[in-house]
């Protein structure tokens, strides 16, 4: 019970964020919950290393040295005058920022989309007077709801795609899931539109391009984006020829990571100021969800509900529930075999992508995105959501999300 206390602490503290004088990062709070495990003794060192997915962690360091370097080196407000330069309304920029990245993280995949747009939303915020609050939430939700159409979209839909035994995944996945995600990525304008209609300017939106500053990396971040979209494509190409080959989503951010650690001068600069705070995040938090799992806490409760754990509903619900609590990749990793020991049919396995993954607009810790947007908001601009602005749309966001993926799966 040790774990599922410290859990707890760990939710309560990452709500609060502040005890008296003492203000907390997330961060912080996730590195003290771990080092809590590790110390009383519920998860044995070697057990905790072994609990670091490793291929998270250089996915993360990769794309980070990406993000890095086109901010740096002004490409990225480039980039972004170049895609949101023209819309003159807050309405146009809100539907093109979740229409545009959210299709955007369905083949980039939405951590980086995270990484990328977060720097993108502060200089919006900047240069408009728009609040930054409506702009990352925004990106938080259209990344989440964007990434369930595809099965690179994030990695919990890679483990359904290549461990779930479904034939074709691009095509299946578009087929059940592409049509909603539309659906509730207009449903996201209206609930923004609704909870945050103060923040919508009436005047005609300002936008102006800043100058590159550093041509050279600008260069190079140019390169790592194409080498990106040209691994992604490939990496496309070999799921829908149906080619075994082990085409990891880490080797596509190392690969892009390499013409800046490589020829940038200044490459120890860039690698100093990556989000280091996110990934000692996503270390600690891999040792408190094993530690929590190991406990069989959580096994026990759902025996003893009796659930049908088969139907798309029930897989739904347990899906958004328990990845508030163990995260959305280990829900997943644990509930595959669960569904293919009775040689479940492709509507339950598409029930579990949409649940896991939309888990995200609950709350800040039911995706990863939404960590990386939060530090690195906090990191850059000192502009943060807390818990609880988070779920106070988070949660009809998630209620009506689900209700349509739902909806959508009881037709088939």
């Amino acid at each position: 019970m040790v774990s599922i206390i410290v859990l707890l602490l760990v939710f309560v503290l990452i709500a609060v964020r502040q005890i008296g004088s003492f203000r907390f990062q997330i961060w912080q709070v996730m590195l003290v919950g771990a080092l809590a495990v590790l110390l009383t003794g519920q998860i044995p060192p070697v057990h905790a290393l072994k609990a670091i997915n490793l291929d998270v962690m250089l996915f993360l360091s990769g794309m980070f040295v990406v993000g890095q370097a086109l901010e740096e080196s002004g490409y990225l407000s480039h980039l972004s005058f170049q895609f949101f330069g023209r819309t003159k309304s807050t309405d146009s920029l809100l539907l093109l920022i979740l229409f545009g990245t959210g299709l955007l993280s369905a083949f980039l995949m939405n951590d980086t989309l995270a990484i990328i747009g977060t720097p993108v939303m502060l200089d919006i915020a900047r240069k408009t007077g728009i609040r930054p609050k409506l702009l990352l939430i925004s990106l938080a939700f259209s990344v989440t709801i964007g990434s369930v159409m595809s099965p690179i979209g994030n990695p919990q839909n890679l483990l359904i795609a290549i461990n779930g035994e479904i034939a074709n995944p691009f095509v299946t996945f578009i087929r059940y899931l592409a049509v909603p995600t539309f659906v509730n990525l207009f449903l996201a304008y209206l609930i923004m539109k609704l909870f945050y209609r103060e923040h919508f300017k009436r005047e005609p939106l300002n936008h102006f391009a800043d100058p590159i500053t550093d041509p050279k990396l600008a260069q190079l971040s140019k390169v790592s984006l194409i080498i990106i979209a040209v691994l992604v494509l490939a990496k496309i190409a070999t799921a829908f020829l149906g080619l075994s080959i082990d085409f990891r989503l880490t080797y596509i951010a190392l690969a892009a990571a390499l013409p800046i650690i490589l020829l940038y001068p200044h490459r120890l600069r860039i690698v100093h100021r990556i989000d280091w705070p996110t990934l000692i995040f996503f270390a600690a938090m891999f040792v408190l969800m094993e530690s929590v799992w190991d406990s069989g806490y959580f096994q026990s409760v759902i025996a003893d509900l009796r659930l049908n754990l088969y139907s798309a509903s029930t897989i739904m619900v347990v899906s958004v529930t328990l990845s508030q609590l163990i995260s959305n990749v280990p829900l997943v990793a644990l509930y595959l075999p669960v569904l293919g020991r009775l040689g479940t049919g492709t509507k339950e396995m598409m029930a579990l992508a949409a649940g896991s993954t939309i888990a995200g607009n609950f709350s800040i810790l039911g995706a990863a995105s939404n960590v990386i947007i939060i530090q690195n908001a906090e990191r850059k601009a000192g502009e943060t959501l807390t818990f609880w602005e988070y779920v106070r749309i988070g949660v009809p966001m998630t209620v009506a999300n689900i209700l349509v993926y739902w909806l959508f799966l009881l037709l088939f």
